[in-house]
């Protein structure tokens, strides 16, 4: 035979149903399908709902620190202000050169900024503040003057002995440090001065006689510096005079005793003469060269091929006439015999013109000789010079060298001096200017009105801290609890649906019933024992918030599968006690049949059963009964099974008399036999177990169900509690529908949908 397939969710669940006496627990097989949670909350909106929710607090918090912060302002004594503004512009360091000579001018390396924050430390220098103590004479004036404060007299009430006080002076310097501020504006070359005084005049008067005092210090240490340096440079001017005088006459002396002559301040005439010597026998050798080989080509060579002779002019016109000659002679003899006149006389001139060329062609070569030879002799004839004069040069060398170590000295002595009095000059002219680089822009004049204390101001701050110190209060507050507080919190904890959310009974104000039928229920049940409890709400309040929501969350469990496949039978269950679970077992069984389901409500919490007494039926036979029974429960009539509670389609199978063990019961085939019937009689099964964290009886019927839902308690059921229940669940393989938030307070919660419908009421039928 086939086994019955009951479709559970996203899964499907198949289950052996035999016979009770015959087969062992069923075996049951899962495929999971993971549960879409939904998208997480808006962690902004989340802090913005804490806000609203506890907006009282905040505004509690903010109007107390205001408060204080005005009370805490009115007793203090009234605090005015004097302020000066000055300008202190970087010092010339380099005026007249003055910085080579300072030893304790800055360098490069020291920025504007750095000396600006020097010259406010100045300002607020001891030996300043002496000066301007002193000057005013504050020691004398009733504000410095030494009082007993509360901890004075506690001391003389306790008997500890006290400091000796200070001495005037020293607390009227002590209270000027303390009440002077001097600031440096970023960026610029303005210094801020401010100092606080109960007296105005007082104020304006210390700050104006502080700049001025500031101002005359800074040109005293100015000139004293200037001074000094141009006495210390009189007094190096006068030695380098001396030492320069005594290296000028040594230098001369040993000049006129080694008989050195110069004719300029590095040069002597010796060695001036030798290098014309020099230059005069390098020109020599060249031109000895030149004219040698000159004198050898014309030895090897025919005279007619030398340069000299065809760049000589008188011989070219020699050449030309004598060719013409030869023509002209060549022309006659072709035409007249030798013995004619006018071929020997042609004959003659040409005999007369080559005698010519040759005698000038051999003088040509004599005067190249004679060039050569020439040449010859002055070379050797400066070559001896030179030597001379070289061997005098290097016997004058030693005594030279010496003379120029004197030279050096004496020319470094004269620069030293040279310098030195300049710089004696520029200093006595910078001594005698009194520059200074402060400008007063804003002078101190008494203040018209006290700038602390500052009531709107310090009622701000009170107020910004109070409601900063209110936010972080009730943030941290919300966030150290850890429990379930309102929608949403369970689904973005376990990544299940949320069926639906109930709140308190106590902020629903629609609660009345409304139709005869319900009416005459209603009495009924109270001539029976009954009474109006939360348990029945959705019967005796029907048009009340508290039952609409009891209807949207089983509009919920109906929805959460396709049509057609909706779960039958159901284990509800908690994690830890009191999360109302009954409660919802009770209003969602008479829900059901309010749509006209046949119900049957199961009463699984063996220890502590709550159903018949909400219903008010006799606990003496249920379901611990049909547990221990042997026979077989498909001859039972329905009637045996559950009993009716008095509201149409609505049947309830209480737990019956507890024995101990009863429990244990669960785990049998019986219980799983008796589902079967169950599912038979009856559309809807729903099942109230005891929670399941330490007990193991809504784990062992959940394997058994469809299904199963965790009913937990707002503000009551921690985070930790109700993953572990889930967790639970999860490795037992049983599907979890979703959760459902009892006991939840819209008011505190702070999410406004509900609010709206607190006026709300149904017609009256």
């Amino acid at each position: 035979m086939k086994n019955p397939q009951v479709a559970v969710g996203d899964r499907t669940l198949e289950v052996a149903v035999q016979s009770a006496t015959s087969t062992p627990a069923p075996r049951v097989e899962y495929v999971e399908t993971p549960v879409d949670a939904g998208e997480e909350p808006d962690e902004g909106l989340n802090y913005w709902e804490i806000l609203r929710r506890r907006k009282g607090t905040v505004l509690l918090v903010t109007f107390v620190c205001g408060l204080t912060a005005l009370l805490f302002s009115l007793p203090q004594t009234p605090v005015y202000q004097a302020r000066a503004l000055l300008e202190i512009q970087g010092l010339n360091e380099n005026f007249l050169s003055m910085r080579d000579l300072d030893p304790t001018a800055s360098t490069g390396s020291y920025s504007a900024d750095s000396y600006l924050q020097t010259q406010v430390k100045v300002l607020r220098s001891q030996s300043l503040l002496e000066r301007v103590v002193g000057k005013l004479k504050l020691d004398e004036w009733p504000e410095f003057a030494a009082r007993r404060d509360r901890l004075s007299a506690w001391r003389r009430a306790l008997g500890v002995p006290e400091a000796a006080p200070l001495p005037p002076k020293e607390r009227a310097l002590a209270a000027a440090e303390r009440n002077l501020l001097v600031r440096a504006s970023p960026l610029t070359r303005l210094v801020e001065v401010l100092y606080d005084s109960p007296d105005p005049q007082l104020a304006a008067q210390f700050v104006d006689t502080l700049v001025q005092e500031f101002i005359d210090q800074n040109l005293e240490a100015r000139w004293s510096t200037t001074q000094r340096t141009g006495e210390w440079l009189t007094r190096q001017l006068d030695d380098l005079k001396i030492k320069l005088e005594k290296s000028e006459d040594e230098m001369q002396t040993y000049a006129r005793n080694s008989g050195l002559m110069f004719t300029a301040e590095t040069d002597s005439v010796a060695e001036q003469k030798l290098q014309q010597l020099q230059e005069e026998l390098s020109k020599a050798q060249a031109n000895r060269v030149t004219k040698q080989s000159q004198y050898e080509i014309a030895k090897s060579s025919p005279a007619e091929s030398l340069p000299e002779v065809l760049d000589n002019g008188p011989l070219r016109d020699y050449q030309v006439k004598l060719s013409d000659l030869r023509r002209e002679l060549a022309e006659l003899s072709s035409a007249f015999t030798p013995a004619y006149y006018k071929v020997k006389r042609v004959q003659a001139q040409v005999a007369e013109l080559e005698t010519t060329l040759q005698k000038e062609r051999g003088n040509i070569i004599v005067r190249i000789r004679n060039e050569y030879e020439s040449a010859e002799r002055r070379e050797k004839l400066l070559a001896a010079a030179y030597a001379a004069q070289a061997k005098l040069v290097s016997e004058q060398s030693g005594r030279a060298i010496h003379y120029r170590i004197l030279k050096r000295e004496v020319d470094t002595n004269r620069q030293l001096y040279e310098s030195m009095l300049q710089k004696v000059k520029e200093a006595g002219i910078a001594s005698a200017m009194r520059a200074s680089n402060i400008r007063v822009v804003d002078t101190p004049k008494p203040p018209s009105r006290p700038y602390k204390p500052d009531l709107p101001l310090n009622g701000g701050v009170g107020l910004l801290t109070g409601l900063f110190g209110g936010v972080a209060l009730v943030i941290v507050r919300e966030r150290a609890d850890r429990t379930l507080r309102a929608p949403g919190d369970a689904p973005a904890c376990l990544k299940i649906p949320e069926l639906g959310v109930i709140p308190l009974r106590s902020v629903d104000s629609s609660r009345r019933t409304y139709g005869a039928r319900a009416a005459r229920a209603l009495r009924n049940l109270r001539q029976k024992g009954g009474v109006d409890r939360v348990e029945l709400v959705t019967w005796q309040h029907k048009p009340s918030l508290l039952a609409e929501s009891f209807r949207a969350t089983l509009t919920s469990i109906l929805f959460s599968r396709p049509a057609g496949n909706r779960p039958q039978v159901l284990v509800l269950s908690s994690a830890s006690p009191l999360d109302g679970k009954t409660t919802v077992v009770s209003n969602l069984g008479i829900a059901l049949a309010e749509i006209r389901q046949k119900v049957l409500l199961i009463d699984a919490d063996l220890r502590r059963p709550r159903l018949h007494d909400v219903f008010n039926v006799t606990n003496s036979w249920g379901l611990s009964d049909l547990l221990q029974e042997r026979h077989l429960l498909d001859h039972c009539p329905r009637e045996a099974l559950a009993r009716e509670t008095g509201i149409p389609g609505l049947y309830l199978l209480p737990a019956g008399p507890g024995t101990a063990g009863i429990a244990n019961l669960l785990h049998s085939d019986r219980m799983l036999e008796l589902l079967r019937r169950f599912r038979q009689e009856f559309d809807v099964v729903l099942i109230d177990t005891p929670p399941m964290l330490h007990l193991s009886d809504a784990r062992v019927l959940g394997r058994m169900a469809d299904a199963a839902i965790l009913v937990f308690r707002a503000g009551q059921t921690a985070r930790s509690t109700a993953l572990a229940a889930r967790q639970r669940f999860a490795e037992d393989g049983t599907q979890v529908l979703g959760t459902v938030l009892n006991g939840w307070n819209p008011a505190t919660s702070g999410y406004g949908y509900y609010g709206s419908y607190k006026n709300y009421y149904y017609n009256k039928s």
